[in-house]
């Protein structure tokens, strides 16, 4: 007995040597790798392209390292009462970074993620496999499709994270999708998505004026550098038609490791400077990152 338990501890140290190695393989959105984090065991970075897309430590899914995964953090954090169980829809799935956290942190909470590179999500099962208990359902269809076949009013928060070689799609940014969106919200559900932009933020004011035609109630955070148009970032954009908890947000994202900022009412209104409503006939996907952005 003692024989066979060594010799299995010996194999799964084996297997854990081996997962500290890269992965790489080719997924249909590009080359996808993943790559271990030096102070995290059991952490990967999943990059494609060589553009970081999600972190997962599996020994701590409530962790998260991306500036803008604490900013959705914070977003799920506030959507109800601590410990609460939530239905989310996850619009991209990455390596499920924010449906771990959900799972981890709102036990009980029901989650469909809508991912649709089928390669990526056999790859992420494979290396990054999601705990059997979680309530989470994964489906390998354009994130636009998947949402149509969601039911009125079944969602507490949809979750928009959608990037395909670094920019998000069209058919995502227009108030035509964003009117699917909340018709899969319950009443005073909330909308959140990672929106990515450079000077001028021109894509950005377009989501914001965009949101605020279906929602009355909106947030914006930010790098401060980002909204100073200085340089390329990430923005997460919070809409809902009850009030969102402002105060708090704009506390929790100011502590972060890296500080932003959070705008909303007048100033997010003023921020958009007359920026038109997009729609289907005329949506453009979020601009291409800079050169040497992810280096």
């Amino acid at each position: 007995m003692a024989r066979r338990e060594a010799a299995r501890g010996a194999s799964d140290r084996k297997r854990s040597e081996r997962r500290q190695d890269p992965v790489s393989e080719k997924v249909d959105g590009g080359l996808a790798e993943l790559v271990p984090d030096r102070e995290r065991p059991r952490a990967r970075t999943l990059l494609l392209d060589g553009a970081p897309q999600s972190h997962v430590d599996l020994d701590d899914p409530s962790y998260l390292s991306f500036a803008y995964q604490r900013r959705l953090g914070h977003v799920i954090d506030l959507a109800a009462p601590p410990g609460r169980p939530l239905q989310a829809v996850h619009l991209g799935g990455g390596a499920f970074t924010l449906a771990r956290y959900i799972a981890a942190s709102r036990p009980r909470s029901t989650q469909q993620i809508v991912e649709i590179d089928a390669a990526l999500v056999q790859l992420v099962r494979r290396e990054l496999p999601l705990d059997p208990q979680a309530r989470i359902r994964v489906r390998s269809v354009d994130a636009r499709a998947g949402l149509g076949r969601i039911q009125d009013g079944w969602a507490d928060l949809v979750i928009a994270d959608v990037f395909g070689g670094a920019r998000t799609p069209a058919h995502l940014t227009s108030a035509e999708f964003l009117t699917e969106v909340r018709r899969v919200l319950k009443p005073g559900g909330q909308y959140a998505a990672n929106l990515a932009d450079g000077p001028p933020l021109a894509h950005l004011r377009g989501q914001v004026a965009t949101a605020a035609s279906l929602f009355p109630e909106l947030a914006l955070a930010a790098d401060p550098a980002v909204w100073r148009g200085r340089r390329f970032g990430n923005a997460v954009l919070v809409a809902s038609d009850l009030p969102v908890a402002v105060a708090e947000l704009t506390r929790r994202v100011a502590g972060d490791p890296h500080p932003g900022r959070v705008e909303h009412g007048r100033a997010l209104a003023d921020f958009t400077g007359g920026a038109a409503v997009v729609t289907d006939a005329g949506a453009k996907a979020s601009p291409a990152p800079p050169p040497g952005t992810f280096s």
